[in-house]
């Protein structure tokens, strides 16, 4: 066993962590952050995306240890308290989720996108979301849900 120690939506915390211990599960089973999602464990779906240093990485195929002493960022860690980040209140407004499984990945995916291309076209964005699988959409209202979240996270 090591110590991990990160700062995970802006307060440090640490663990005791194996060091094949995931850190997916290190985020749901030692912090109790559930909003990361378990669908394949294999790299595929996207549905465990979260932010380590700013860039969006599917927490499935990385080590806790790895993140020692990184920045991590989750999904509970977007909103402002009450008020929705601005891509996951377009993905409510625009009805870019059904039943909400892959949601998270997609939101932590979609901002990581659009802080490296803020303007993407519906093209960018389809390109963007080829690691993130969801079963229920036909992709269309997420493709408009994360244009529109951009032009939100402009102001």
């Amino acid at each position: 066993m090591s110590t991990v120690s990160m700062t995970v939506n802006g307060k440090s915390v640490s663990g005791d962590a194996e060091a094949r211990t995931l850190l997916v599960h290190f985020l749901r089973e030692k912090l109790s952050l559930t909003g990361t999602h378990v669908g394949c464990d294999t790299s595929q779906c996207g549905a465990c995306v979260v932010h380590v240093n700013g860039k969006s990485v599917k927490s499935c195929t990385m080590l806790a240890v790895q993140a020692d002493g990184a920045s991590v960022t989750t999904i509970e860690g977007l909103a402002n308290g009450a008020d929705l980040h601005p891509m996951q209140a377009a993905f409510k407004e625009h009805h870019g989720l059904q039943c909400g499984f892959c949601t998270p990945g997609m939101v932590m995916s979609a901002v990581d996108l659009v802080q490296n291309n803020p303007a993407p076209s519906e093209k960018e964005v389809r390109e963007w979301l080829e690691g993130n699988i969801c079963r229920c959409t036909g992709y269309h209202n997420i493709v408009k849900a994360i244009q529109a979240g951009a032009q939100a996270m402009k102001r």
